[in-house]
């Protein structure tokens, strides 16, 4: 069974775990609206996606 033969320290352990941070949400804006959105998502505030609309929104 393998065993390590010396503690890793605070430093090492913490520069392996930078890799698993989380990245920011990607942000574009609409093209019919302004607002930002999610890319390959419908537009929350208009509900459009691809130039049609695809959904009622909220705020009209």
């Amino acid at each position: 069974m393998a065993v390590p033969k010396k503690k890793t320290s605070k430093s090492r352990r913490n520069m392996r775990r930078s890799h698993h941070a989380l990245k920011p949400n990607a942000h574009a804006e609409c093209p019919n609206c302004g607002e930002l959105k999610r890319p390959h998502h419908v537009c929350g505030a208009c509900g459009y996606y691809d130039g049609r609309s695809v959904s009622e929104s909220k705020a009209a």
